[in-house]
């Protein structure tokens, strides 16, 4: 009997704390009338403001979905180019013409370089026929693809060929090619740098042609610079275009850094500007990253220098192009990189005072990303904020911090339902004990 009477004793608990939650705020005489009689009607203007945010929002998320689904699908090609690679480096070429018939089928911006290497891989394997028929596919389809003059080299030693089925597990050959190569390091850079242009300029592996790029990095003589300055351009051995921009980074001396300048000034291809902006990220050239952010078109180059910024921890640099910037999409790319480089109390200046709601929205949603360093200047925010959006943000960064004192601490106070019941919502899924003790001190209140 006692049992009994403690359950129904805990049920009718939970269910005044659910009447709670749903009609925070209704007297106690009045507890007997429906919530929808009790709870405030807003205004008309209120509602209508809410409804135009709301509308904005939904267009702001479709918009972002389309983004979402087009980077899906470049992320998907460039995984399969991955993929493709890699079984080539191991000598797994029936997977890596799978790899590559897949990417064509894409029809992507990488098409071209997908039938390439389709039939690269296929004339390992001895289909010979099937190679060539790859190879006119990509003569048909881009006849000016910088990957035709590669793909006639190849067709060369296809039609050279008896036709015999090469066994993939063989790559003897290879692995002296590879072995040669290294010996070349030891070699007169002027002599050798000959030898890896035709490595690199014939129809090898592509690890044989990475193996000699990376000999040519090393070498440090004027023919060797020269060679790889025609690589990053994309003249010979397009496939490794990002790779020899990369290695003028790393290892290229000031001149390199120049060189970089150059192709990015005189190029339109949007992967080889980004590769450049990340090569100069590497070597520390943050005064020509700036630039880039400043005075590029390209609005994806123009994120990407963006981005690099922050990895830099460039706080001054991305506050002058915050306080310059008209876009709201680049003010958005700008606040995401005052995050990854830790610009706190720059973001904590634009939840204050700046005027857009969403940029304010945005800084305060990182803080919250940040942890709970900026609690107490968050409070002071919600308390003087008058967007009922951004102090709604507000609430959502002290649940992200795990904040369960801060969102209390605001939840006493305030006197909006609304706000009240969304505080008092995301402590419900908190599960700390600070948080527990609240909901049920606001149970026995009642």
């Amino acid at each position: 009997m006692k049992k009994t009477i403690e359950f129904h004793r805990s049920a009718w608990s939970w269910i005044a704390l659910s009447m709670i939650l749903a009609c925070p705020a209704i007297p106690a005489r009045a507890a007997a009338l429906p919530c929808a009689l009790l709870s405030p009607e807003p205004s008309v203007a209120q509602s209508s403001d809410d409804e135009r945010r709301d509308r904005e929002q939904e267009q702001r998320d479709r918009e972002q979905e389309k983004r979402d689904r087009e980077q899906e699908k470049l992320d998907r090609q460039q995984e399969l180019d991955d993929e493709g690679q890699e079984a080539l480096d191991e000598g797994n070429y029936e997977k890596a013409a799978q790899k590559y018939d897949a990417l064509v089928n894409l029809n992507g911006p990488q098409t071209d370089k997908a039938l390439y290497w389709k039939a690269w891989a296929e004339r390992k394997l001895g289909r010979r026929d099937a190679s060539v028929a790859s190879l006119n596919e990509l003569y048909r389809r881009f006849p000016q693809s910088r990957w035709v003059k590669d793909g006639k080299a190849l067709e060369v030693e296809v039609r050279q060929s008896s036709g015999t089925p090469v066994d993939p597990g063989n790559v003897s050959n290879e692995e002296l090619k590879i072995l040669a190569i290294r010996s070349l390091m030891s070699m007169d850079p002027e002599r050798a740098a000959p030898m890896l242009e035709n490595v690199l300029k014939g129809a090898n592996s592509p690890k044989t042609k990475k193996e000699a790029l990376f000999v040519l990095a090393q070498g440090g003589s004027s023919k060797a610079h020269e060679i790889l300055g025609r690589v990053a351009r994309g003249q010979i051995a397009p496939e490794l275009q990002k790779k020899a921009i990369e290695s003028l980074g790393i290892y290229g001396a000031p001149g390199s850094r120049q060189e970089l300048s150059d192709i990015y000034a005189s190029t339109t291809d949007t992967g080889a500007k980004r590769a450049i902006l990340r090569a100069f990220m590497l070597s520390g050239e943050r005064g020509r990253i700036f630039a880039a952010a400043k005075s590029e078109k390209d609005p994806e180059v123009r994120r990407e220098a963006i981005r690099q910024l922050g990895l830099m921890g460039s706080q001054s640099e991305l506050q002058q192009l915050y306080q310059s910037e008209s876009s709201a999409d680049v003010k958005q790319e700008i606040l995401q990189s005052f995050f990854l480089g830790g610009g706190s109390s720059t973001l904590l200046d634009i939840a204050r005072t700046d005027k857009d709601p969403e940029m304010r929205r945005t800084a305060i949603r990182n803080l919250g990303l940040m942890g709970g360093g900026s609690s107490q200047a968050l409070i002071d925010i919600y308390t003087s904020e008058k967007e009922r959006a951004v102090r709604k943000e507000v609430l959502n960064a002290f649940f992200l911090q795990g904040n369960a004192k801060s969102l209390i601490a605001v939840a006493r106070k305030e006197t909006d339902p609304e706000l009240k019941k969304e505080a008092v919502s995301k402590l419900s899924l908190m599960g700390s004990k600070e948080a527990t003790d609240y909901l049920m001190e606001i149970l026995n209140q009642q």
